[in-house]
């Protein structure tokens, strides 16, 4: 019992380090619908997984990175509007998973688990591709730190300074779609994107630089997960659930805390 439990705090921690900064940087190129998208998408890559008979873990991580490269190349080719373009990309590939779904018989899986989370199931091998994904995220994220930064503070002003936007860009949604792929086990498809977006809102509150608030914001997220790893040992409660729920008490408990405000 002890094990299940170190392995769940690990690979919490572990998605809480990964959600930390990206969540960040989604926050503040308005992408929060983005990691939505690619929560829905997932459940067709587990669709694909179940019909070829391969590794759920690298189908869901592979159709996770093509609908990001999918999603780039349209956004730039067509010139769509984002939000557009991942409301249809969203409803279209959760339509086509769930379709695919239904003509699979004897299914294996249980996609409770898919939806919700099960961190307490995590195995060893799941704990090692996750510890590979999330160092080679966070060494990306620490190469390319300042010019991310800059490209959601100003992207215009970014690309006359001579930074590649749009590979930047596209390196971002990459790594945002490993990270929703190999998060989906612990807290699951409808919920990954809360451990995006709710640390990362409750840093801002507070963060006086863009540092500050990655590192506040995987706080939040390393705090959420033991909080809800308590919840489901001691009550019983669905593990992903009470991650997200304990990460919005955080957030209103962080409205109280005394913002800094910013000079005009």
């Amino acid at each position: 019992m002890i094990d299940i439990l170190l392995f769940a705090l690990m690979a919490g921690l572990l998605v809480a380090a990964a959600c930390g900064p990206l969540g960040a940087l989604v926050t503040w190129q308005r992408m929060a619908y983005y990691g939505d998208t690619l929560a829905h998408s997932a459940l067709l890559g587990l669709a694909l997984g179940l019909a070829l008979q391969a590794n759920l873990q690298y189908s869901v991580l592979f159709t996770c990175l093509f609908i990001a490269t999918v999603l780039f190349a349209l956004q730039w080719w067509r010139n769509i509007a984002l939000d557009s373009l991942l409301g249809i990309l969203s409803h279209s590939s959760l339509a086509l998973g769930l379709v695919c779904l239904s003509f699979i018989d004897n299914q294996s899986v249980d996609l409770n688990a898919f939806l919700f989370g099960d961190l307490l199931a995590i195995l060893s091998e799941d704990l090692v591709n996750l510890a590979i994904i999330c160092a080679l995220v966070l060494a990306l994220l620490w190469r390319y730190w300042p010019a991310l930064v800059a490209i959601s503070a100003h992207a215009e002003l970014a690309e006359i300074e001579g930074l590649a936007v749009k590979r930047l860009r596209l390196l971002l949604m990459l790594m945002v779609a490993a990270t929703v792929a190999v998060a989906m086990k612990i807290v699951g498809v409808l919920l990954i994107t809360a451990m995006l977006i709710i640390p990362a809102s409750a840093a801002a509150r507070v963060a006086r630089s863009p540092e500050q608030a990655a590192l506040l914001a995987t706080l939040v997220g390393a705090i959420a997960v033991c909080g809800g790893l308590a919840g489901a040992w001691y009550w019983d409660t669905p593990a992903g659930p009470s991650i997200v729920l304990t990460a919005g008490c955080l957030f209103v408990l962080g409205q109280f805390a005394p913002g800094y405000r910013r000079s005009n």
